[in-house]
């Protein structure tokens, strides 16, 4: 009797220990693909449900056994509807613990991106849109939505001036508006008391540096030269004439490529065509950066009214203070590039 006794509990034991090892098998033991996609970034779309989840690991072949993952998942209670959204950087060779907590958990891999070198809202839509989950045209909706602008004394005009460009980090998931309301609190670390004085000691508002600073930053790639041209814009508008950017006729074209201003640009009717009215365009022609800003911010003050590309292709510019002296120059730099245009042409 008592070994019959002693065999049901060694049977117990065995049949418990069965279990007990098919359980640490499931949660511990490594499930995790050591080739994975994506460079190991799994992204779970907003509003997925579970099921919707354990598929893209089939397609994508996250993990090497599909069964003990979801059994683990339920078991930890991660299986909810909706998923825990977001981009996220798993290991090979992880546990099914291991990458459930780290799911579970939410803890994301922020998106590190560069945001600078735009001509219009919708080209900043469009990179966000391809590094975060949202559309370009869900961006584009929210940024020039002039009742979400006016939350923060911006309209559709002016909404670049919210991007000061730089490298930021987002999470993958984030929403447009929060995108924005993230711009916003940077653009307002930006506009500290000093550079906010600055600006009203020139008479303009930091959207009007902004939209100043836009057109200085398509004039000129010298850094050591934008706080001059910024002078003679500067003069320009204080004198109420008209400031003839060449950039704004380009961005009143719409055709950002543009490699040659022709008179037929100047002549578009456009309120950011400079060269038809008087005074800054409503908005920004281009994201500024922000040497450009500064520039513009600690502008030289000086007697020039006109300038033009120097002969010698150096991409630097002729000041002029009169019309005659600015003529002048400009002949010198026309000479020269019919020059360059002649040997180009005789060594071909």
């Amino acid at each position: 009797m008592k070994r019959v006794i002693l065999y049901i509990i060694l049977g117990i034991l065995l049949v418990g220990g069965y279990f007990a090892f098919n359980i640490y098998q499931k949660v511990f033991t490594p499930n995790v693909n050591s080739d994975l996609p994506n460079n190991g970034y799994v992204f779970i779309p907003t509003n997925s449900s579970f099921e919707e989840v354990m598929e893209q690991f089939k397609e994508q072949g996250i993990v090497k056994n599909l069964s003990s993952f979801e059994w683990t998942a339920k078991q930890m209670s991660y299986a909810k509807n909706p998923m825990r959204a977001g981009r996220y950087k798993i290991e090979p060779n992880w546990s099914n613990r291991t990458l459930v907590s780290h799911l579970r958990g939410g803890v994301q891999a922020p998106v590190r991106m560069a945001i600078h070198n735009k001509w219009a809202i919708e080209d900043v839509a469009g990179l966000l849109a391809s590094q975060l989950e949202a559309d370009s045209l869900d961006f584009v909706k929210v940024f020039l939505d002039e009742d979400f602008l006016a939350e923060f004394d911006l309209k559709k005009e002016t909404a670049m001036t919210a991007f000061i460009p730089d490298t930021y980090d987002f999470y993958w998931n984030t929403t447009p508006k929060k995108v924005f309301s993230k711009m916003i609190s940077y653009r307002d670390k930006f506009w500290n008391e000093e550079r906010l004085a600055k600006a009203k000691k020139l008479g303009l508002t930091k959207e009007e540096v902004y939209t100043m600073a836009s057109i200085v930053e398509k004039e000129t790639n010298k850094n050591d030269e934008k706080d001059r041209v910024a002078g003679v814009y500067y003069n320009r508008y204080r004198k109420g004439m008209r400031l003839e950017a060449d950039p704004t006729a380009k961005f009143a074209s719409g055709n950002y490529k543009l490699s040659r201003i022709l008179y037929s640009h100047l002549e578009i009717d456009s309120p950011y065509n400079t060269y038809i009215y008087a005074g800054l365009p409503p908005g920004p022609i281009y994201m500024s950066s922000q040497s450009s800003i500064e520039k513009t911010l600690n502008l030289e003050h000086h007697d020039y009214i006109y300038f033009c590309a120097k002969p010698g292709g150096t991409g630097y510019h002729a000041f002029a203070k009169s019309y005659r002296q600015h003529l002048n120059n400009a002949a010198k730099y026309h000479a020269y590039s019919r020059l360059q245009r002649q040997k180009k042409r005789n060594n071909k």
